[in-house]
């Protein structure tokens, strides 16, 4: 009789256990992959940010980086040049 007693007390207890603890561990472990994603997304953007700050450097400091950009962004040429392009 006292061995029942111990094994309904030990799963009362393990239950108990279960409805206290086990949503706070869903949502921690939940909380920790969205923490990861976001740290990723940091990193990302970091190293985004870090490119686009060397490109401002050289469009500050170098003519012919601009000229290069105008000319593969806006298909500027210069007088005289002509222009192959691919057929798609």
């Amino acid at each position: 009789m006292e061995s029942k007693r111990i094994i309904r007390y030990l799963l009362i207890s393990l239950a108990v256990f279960c409805i206290v603890f086990l949503p706070g561990f869903f949502r921690l472990r939940g909380l920790r992959q969205q923490n990861e994603q976001l740290q990723k997304r940091i990193r990302l953007l970091k190293e985004h940010n870090d490119q686009l700050k060397e490109e401002l450097v050289k469009m500050r400091q170098d003519p012919a980086y601009i000229e290069k950009k105008a000319r593969d962004k806006l298909g500027i040429v210069r007088k005289g040049e002509i222009i192959y392009r691919k057929k798609q």
